[in-house]
């Protein structure tokens, strides 16, 4: 388990599953992931079944420390990892609508890129996202990412093609407290 001061990252249980479900066919919560088929139960139990035999992928829960309980709220990873380049892709979302903009997502992301760095011994971990997500891009800069390319019309949405933003953070400059390092690569 990863531990921050209000939020903590936990393996996936199959108890998850309804949670998953749930946010994954909402899709106000779809609409900034790559999904776009109504997920089933016995999808995601597969889904989360193949993970347990990855070498490549490390899938967390993210739960939240609300009114002294920890709560379910989303799900973050780290995908595709390249061992021999010492690289990985990152994912997250905050399914609990509720719970969106409160600063958890970053501190879940800034717990998972912890592990990249320092306990995976990775040197960069990459991010795409959806020019429409104006949220996210604004919370990945803050947090370090770097924009470095667009994948123009890569992405279609409710009949309209959008562009697909590349990020990428090296390990030195990952700063814990929040605030990025000021190297450029």
């Amino acid at each position: 388990m990863l531990i921050g001061q209000r939020v903590r990252l936990r393996a996936n249980e199959r108890d998850d599953v309804p949670d998953y479900v749930r946010w994954l066919n909402d899709p106000e919560v779809r609409c900034y992931l790559m999904l776009f088929e109504p997920l089933s139960k016995v999808k995601e139990e597969r889904w989360l079944d193949a993970q347990l035999d990855l070498k490549d992928s490390f899938t967390f829960a993210i739960e939240a420390l609300v009114i002294q309980e920890w709560l379910h709220i989303g799900a973050c990873g780290l995908n595709r990892i390249d061992w021999k380049n010492s690289t990985a892709v990152f994912g997250i979302f905050i399914g609990e609508k509720n719970q969106w903009e409160r600063g958890y997502g970053s501190e879940a992301t800034r717990l998972l890129l912890r592990f990249a760095f320092h306990e995976l011994n990775l040197h960069r971990v990459e991010l795409e996202v959806f020019d429409f997500n104006t949220r996210g891009i604004r919370s990945y800069e803050k947090l370090g990412f770097h924009k470095e390319g667009i994948r123009r019309h890569a992405f279609y949405r409710d009949g309209v093609y959008h562009d697909v933003i590349l990020m990428g953070m090296l390990r030195d400059e990952f700063s814990e407290n929040g605030t990025p390092s000021q190297t450029k690569p």
